[in-house]
């Protein structure tokens, strides 16, 4: 399954790792907050959640950061891009 269909499935869980003052000028709909520099204090807390993590920020860039800190820590992950386009995608279900 590629990422567009894992996102419109909504087969995992969606964390935004934009800061909390971003997530709250708008995020997806049922989306976690965990800042990208609180990622490596909260890895058990992610580790337990239901995976593939879809990571998503304003443009792309610090979701590929927290992909690249996940998946070197063993966490099924995506980087999803912006929240704009990961919130188009779960509009989108299947």
């Amino acid at each position: 399954m590629n990422r567009e269909e894992t996102i419109k499935n909504c087969e995992g869980t969606i964390i935004d790792v934009r800061t909390p003052m971003e997530f709250m000028g708008g995020s997806v709909a049922g989306a976690m907050n965990i800042p990208l520099n609180e990622i490596p204090q909260r890895i058990g807390e992610l580790k337990a959640m239901k995976t593939p993590l879809i990571l998503c920020c304003a443009s792309g860039m610090r979701s590929g950061q927290a992909e690249d800190f996940l998946s070197h820590h063993g966490v099924n992950c995506l980087n999803g891009g912006s929240w704009l386009e990961v919130n188009n995608l779960t509009a989108q279900k299947v």
